[in-house]
């Protein structure tokens, strides 16, 4: 079981398990950045003169690179949810392990 003084284990007000920032946001931004860098990249290259599915092969291949660069704070904010919510899930395993074989003391 974590420690309540143990630093990689978020912590709440109140003295319990912090409950985990929710990954959706960051999630659903990302995505909707990467498919938007993906359609202008494609407009761009189609209107340069390149036809139909070179100009999309062109544009998702050059989107990869450019979602890399421009979406970085995005792709932080979202591993870092995913972090947290991966350490509270491990904590919440681990405190129900605990409970299951008796080790955990009676709060009565």
């Amino acid at each position: 079981m974590a420690d309540a003084s143990d630093p990689a284990t978020p912590g709440s007000p109140t003295g319990g398990p912090a409950t985990p920032p929710s990954i959706w946001p960051p999630l659903v931004l990302y995505t909707v950045g990467r498919l938007l860098i993906t359609v202008a990249l494609v407009a761009v290259i189609w209107v340069a003169g390149l036809p139909g599915i070179p100009a999309l092969l062109f544009g998702l291949l050059l989107s990869m690179p450019a979602s890399y660069l421009l979406l970085r704070g995005v792709r932080d904010r979202l591993t870092e949810a995913l972090a947290a919510r991966s350490i509270a899930r491990r904590t919440a395993k681990e405190d129900l392990r605990a409970r299951l074989s008796g080790d955990a003391a009676d709060e009565d």
